[in-house]
């Protein structure tokens, strides 16, 4: 079967981006001490299954951007093998060092470095445009939210409400971080059994496969993650908390709404940015950084991977 390398590939690419994207729902209800790491995570895991499966039964325009970014033609295959080595690379190296980078980031350079290595006229304009304006926008609309909401809730509630609306918040990331990533890889398993299907075509069992690898590997989680977004760039109480996931959930929702490829972990780290106070600009610094090089650096990975492969 030509399919089965790449597609375990794929299988290994969403347990990592399972593993490290957890955190960027559940920061903010463990870093203030709402919730203990291994329920959050447990929380986490069964909200992004459900959120694959829920959007993929409404909608698949994120799904569709993704499988329209290029034409790889009968070399799909191999260009795909290498987009994803190259994800799966750099979401290992960015867990090691506790950096919340981006999965969904990391593909779309992975894809237009492995098509860039077949020939420039293989990519699509249109939907990079649109990556392009959804990444700008999720990071601006994120700690705009994320600030707003800070200013507009109330500072002394009942001793509870901010921790109950922290596992909300945190439920709905995680939810609309399923939606999100999960149609990324479904563009991706589309593309891979486009030739099969004769085209772009999803199936239930792709769907259901997407979704329990993806729960499975944020069952495993990234500790370090946390510490970096949720202890090291900024002091989050649990009312800034709450801001950060409503400004997070806000953004996805009207992200995903629109079908635009954002990055969770853009949103949810920008409106952690606007509703935390004291940030470190050290520490948000090496995040923008590790940001700035993923475009490259996975491009020019999947790059040399595909001209090697070829």
């Amino acid at each position: 079967m030509p399919y089965l390398p790449v597609l375990l590939l794929l299988s290994a690419v969403i347990l990592v981006n399972g593993w490290t994207d957890a955190p960027n729902a559940i920061v903010t209800p463990v870093a203030s001490g709402v919730l203990s790491f291994r329920r959050a995570a447990s929380m986490a895991a069964l909200c992004n299954l459900l959120g694959v499966l829920s959007t993929a039964a409404v909608s698949d325009a994120v799904a569709r951007t993704l499988y329209s970014i290029a034409d790889f033609g009968s070399q799909a295959l191999t260009a795909l093998t290498a987009a994803l080595a190259a994800t799966a690379l750099w979401g290992v190296i960015a867990w090691r060092f506790g950096i919340p980078t981006s999965e969904s980031h990391a593909l779309i350079a992975g894809l237009m470095g492995s098509a860039l290595a077949l020939g420039i006229d293989r990519l699509h304009t249109g939907p990079l445009l649109w990556v392009a304006f959804g990444l700008m926008l999720s990071l601006a609309l994120g700690w705009l939210l994320g600030r707003l909401f800070r200013t507009l809730l109330p500072q002394s509630p009942k001793a509870d409400f901010y921790a109950k609306g922290q596992i909300l918040g945190s439920a709905l990331t995680a939810f609309l971080h399923g939606a999100q990533d999960g149609q990324k890889f479904l563009g991706v398993l589309a593309l891979i059994l486009t030739f099969q299907h004769g085209g772009y075509a999803l199936h239930s069992w792709e769907c259901w496969a997407c979704a329990a690898l993806m729960a499975l590997g944020t069952l495993m989680g990234g500790r370090r993650i946390i510490e970096t977004v949720g202890r090291k760039m900024v002091l989050l109480t649990p009312r800034a908390g709450f801001a950060a996931d409503l400004g997070c959930a806000v953004t996805l929702t009207f992200c995903t709404l629109m079908g635009l490829p954002v990055s969770t972990t853009h949103a949810k780290t920008a409106a952690v940015l606007g509703a935390g106070s004291r940030p470190d600009p050290k520490v948000a610094g090496e995040l923008g950084m590790a940001w700035l090089l993923t475009f490259p650096l996975c491009g020019i990975i999947a790059f040399g991977l595909a001209r090697l492969l070829i």
